[in-house]
């Protein structure tokens, strides 16, 4: 059985750090790429930032680069999400999702290439 069972999330001030993790089991770590995404209270789904394991490539979005850093601990099958200069914009639920490995080289931050999903951890930044 595929799980994906994200921790980490929490209330935090502006400014602030914290890191999500994303505890993967049920597939080959090396064969997917796993993904972070957010839903903020009545917007979209949005892609965040993913991670190739088997080779290490990263793809960020625009809003967090510089900010977030993605990072894989294969001996653990985790993905981690460290989020620095936190803003309150960043307020959202937070999901890992996975995806085939061939996404890296289509559309890696789309949500709808990616198959399974966890429940997702609740990111509030206060101003």
């Amino acid at each position: 059985e595929v799980q994906l069972v994200e921790s980490g999330g929490e209330l935090v001030q502006a400014g602030g750090s914290l890191r999500l993790s994303c505890a993967v089991s049920g597939f080959t770590f090396d064969d997917y790429v796993i993904g972070w995404f957010r839903q903020a209270p009545g917007l979209e789904r949005e892609g965040v930032s993913c991670i190739s394991s088997s080779d290490g490539k990263s793809y960020y979005a625009d809003s967090v680069k510089g900010r977030f850093t993605i990072s894989s601990d294969n001996a653990k099958n985790t993905v981690y999400l460290q989020m620095n200069s936190l803003k309150p914009e960043d307020t959202a639920v937070y999901f890992c999702a996975a995806a085939r490995a061939i996404v890296m080289h289509t559309y890696p931050l789309d949500r709808y290439e990616y198959a399974y999903w966890g429940q997702g951890t609740q990111v509030t930044v206060s101003s």
